[in-house]
């Protein structure tokens, strides 16, 4: 397997520094704590099963939204992919309550999700199973002293080439330039990934079948561009 090169210091700090920032918001409505306490724990990725048993019917894919935030984007993608399974991570409870209530609007089956830091699940997740993998808006850490906590370390690509099928696409957004040159950087200088662009359409421009998230409607309203960056995991 294409590993980059880090040392075991990276490696250590990767493990214990967190990519993410506060855990709770304002306090949850009755309706959302409710859905949190009941739900949740029905549809919360179980880290004692292989992700391919991990859902009702059979699904001939499964793809990993990472930080979901209020999860508009994983919400419609499992709706408009019923034979794929999804597993989202998220830390944030106001965001992961958020999508349990669209789950229970809209009856979706075939989502999971894991209401802490992702890197925890990584272990327990099977080689080559995933076919997407989406990174969307992720904290930009823009300070010099907090880039260490930044998500796509060496390490954490090392683990996405793992879990991914040879052929299988990891996308990428950003609305802050700094954060999208660091993003491009990691992931092109790793050599299990391709970057897919042709042209500068191809990283303006969402790929097909995109949803926006709030977080990105209200950049956008503010005259913020977005990029999109989609790599290939080569075999």
């Amino acid at each position: 397997m294409p590993s980059s090169a880090h040392s075991d210091s990276d490696k250590q700090q990767s493990e214990h520094v967190r990519s993410f920032g506060r855990r709770r918001g304002k306090k949850l409505r009755p309706g959302r704590e409710r859905l949190v306490d009941e739900l949740l724990p029905k549809i919360k990725f179980d880290v004692s099963h292989p992700p391919s048993q991990q859902f009702a019917g059979a699904v001939n894919d499964i793809w990993l939204e990472i930080g979901f935030g209020g999860g508009e984007h994983l919400a419609a993608q499992a709706l408009a992919h019923p034979q794929i399974g999804f597993i989202g991570a998220e830390p944030f409870i106001n965001g992961v309550a958020k999508l349990v209530n669209t789950i229970s609007d809209e009856n979706i089956k075939n989502v999971r999700i894991w209401p802490d830091d992702v890197r925890e699940i990584f272990p327990t997740i099977t080689d080559s199973i995933l076919g997407r993998i989406f990174i969307l808006f992720p904290d930009p850490w823009p300070k010099k002293r907090h880039a260490k906590r930044r998500l796509l370390t060496h390490e954490t690509l090392d683990e996405i080439y793992r879990m991914m099928k040879p052929g299988g696409e990891l996308i990428v957004a950003s609305d802050h330039t700094d954060y999208v040159r660091y993003a491009l950087f990691q992931i092109s200088t790793h050599p299990g990934f391709e970057w897919l662009a042709k042209s500068a359409t191809d990283w303006r421009e969402p790929p097909k079948g995109w949803t926006r998230t709030r977080y990105e409607e209200k950049a956008l309203a503010k005259g913020i561009k977005a990029t999109y960056l989609v790599f290939r995991r080569q075999s």
